[in-house]
């Protein structure tokens, strides 16, 4: 029988209402509970603790502006890192770029990473099976402090710490500290991005990534994209050495969804708000 899933975008005061046909799993891991929902008007959801992760039917706008804005501006990109991101879909990007050498990624649930694979197979796209790709399941915080290559690309596809809430999973990715072991890694032209929430809702988060990468990177900067799964928009920080994405889109022949000359150049424009 279908039932009505209200999922929140800002915290109690806000939230999307769907339609659910289906409850495809709902599982509870060491680190968190993970709902898999097949909907009316967005196709399969990935909820972490009852919050949005991604939606079917647009998770291609979050996923290509997170990866590929940087990505573009970077000749050549030969070495890549995903912190987070266990439903494949950051993968699914980077793997496009066939001078992309190797891609490690750290996830501290395995779990997230086989019911995804097993459920949302069209996110990983296979690049879980790319033999460029090393899978590792364990604490980013650590490995990224011991890590000795450098990478041309550091995603942070981690959960947010969300308003109202300790958010003890991801909270120490979001430090001076874990940003200065980015920095380290980073190459001279390469870029640190992440995800930033809802920017229109959720204004604190971006502000708060925007002032710990200020204490850490040479350049920082920002943009958005439309998500509607998300409340309409998702915000993305940048950080790198020097380096800036395009101001226009890059040629490219990657197929893209989302990202276009006209997308591109509206999320890199204030808000239309």
């Amino acid at each position: 029988m279908p039932r009505i899933l209200d999922y929140p975008i800002r915290s109690g005061y806000f939230a999307h209402r769907v339609q659910v046909e289906e409850t495809v799993c709902d599982v509870r891991t060491p680190f968190q509970r993970v709902e898999v929902v097949e909907t009316v008007e967005f196709g399969r959801m990935l909820l972490l603790d009852g919050h949005i992760q991604l939606a079917t039917r647009d998770e291609h706008a979050y996923h290509e502006a997170l990866v590929q804005v940087p990505l573009l501006t970077v000749r050549q990109p030969k070495r890549a890192l995903v912190v987070g991101g266990g439903d494949g879909g950051v993968l699914r990007e980077i793997c496009r770029h066939p001078s992309i050498e190797q891609v490690d990624m750290v996830e501290i649930d395995g779990q997230v990473v086989d019911l995804a694979k097993q459920h949302l197979p069209s996110l990983s796209d296979g690049a879980f099976d790319d033999p460029r790709v090393n899978l590792v399941v364990g604490d980013a915080f650590p490995w990224v402090a011991a890590c000795p290559h450098q990478y041309d690309l550091i995603v942070v596809d981690a959960t947010d710490t969300y308003e109202d809430e300790e958010g003890e999973l991801s909270e120490m990715l979001f430090t001076e500290t874990f940003y200065r072991d980015c920095l380290r890694l980073l190459s001279d032209d390469g870029f640190v991005v992440t995800q930033a929430d809802n920017p229109m809702y959720c204004p604190y988060s971006l502000d708060a990534v925007v002032e710990s990468f200020e204490k850490v990177f040479p350049r920082v900067g920002h943009y958005w994209g439309l998500v509607p799964s998300f409340g309409g928009f998702s915000a993305y920080c940048w950080a790198s050495k020097g380096a800036a994405p395009a101001t226009a889109m890059p040629a490219n022949k990657l197929g893209l969804r989302y990202l276009s000359e006209t997308t591109y150049s509206l999320g890199s424009g204030p808000l239309p708000f």
